[in-house]
């Protein structure tokens, strides 16, 4: 039970059949790294995070929108790590650098709208999260200690509390 595959001619034509199996199981979003982040995350007992943010600017993976904090989890090969520097495809040089030039450069845009809008952003990488998500998470929490938390003031209400006596709270 196969699907028809419409091609829209963005991408190279794979030559095999299992490079393009492959391909389609690539996530935008929940990747492995990601559920790492949020699991260490949890394990600290940070919850109130909201995921992939649509009105924060560039939508971040993560975004703590009290604390106006913004986390990216990035994949080291489409998103060009400094830390691992994953090489580049030899077949279609042409596809894959204007793609992964692409990334990079969107990425930076989307950095310098949410700084633009008074956001911090924090980026992990694929590579580091691997290798110790809990330093990775650790550089989150300290961000978050660090930047002021929502304000919640307490504000008398208009009403008087209702009082109750013995009997009356009894019956209820």
């Amino acid at each position: 039970m196969s699907r028809p595959y419409l091609r829209d001619g963005r991408a190279p034509v794979p030559t095999d059949p299992r490079v393009s199996a492959t391909m389609s199981r690539i996530r935008a979003k929940h990747t492995g790294p990601e559920l790492l982040v949020r699991q260490a995350l949890r394990a600290r007992g940070l919850t109130g995070y909201r995921l992939h943010y649509a009105k924060a600017p560039g939508k971040p993976d993560i975004a703590f929108v009290g604390h106006r904090v913004a986390v990216f989890v990035h994949g080291c090969f489409w998103h060009g790590c400094p830390h691992c520097q994953p090489r580049r495809p030899k077949t279609h040089t042409g596809f894959w650098n204007a793609k992964l030039d692409r990334n990079i450069e969107r990425d930076a845009e989307k950095v310098r709208a949410l700084k633009q809008a008074g956001w911090t952003v924090i980026t992990l990488w694929e590579c580091r999260v691997r290798k110790d998500a809990g330093k990775e998470v650790g550089r989150v929490v300290r961000r978050l200690d660090a930047t002021p938390g929502p304000h919640r003031s307490r504000r008398p209400s208009s009403r008087p509390k209702k009082r109750f006596s013995k009997s009356q709270k009894k019956r209820n």
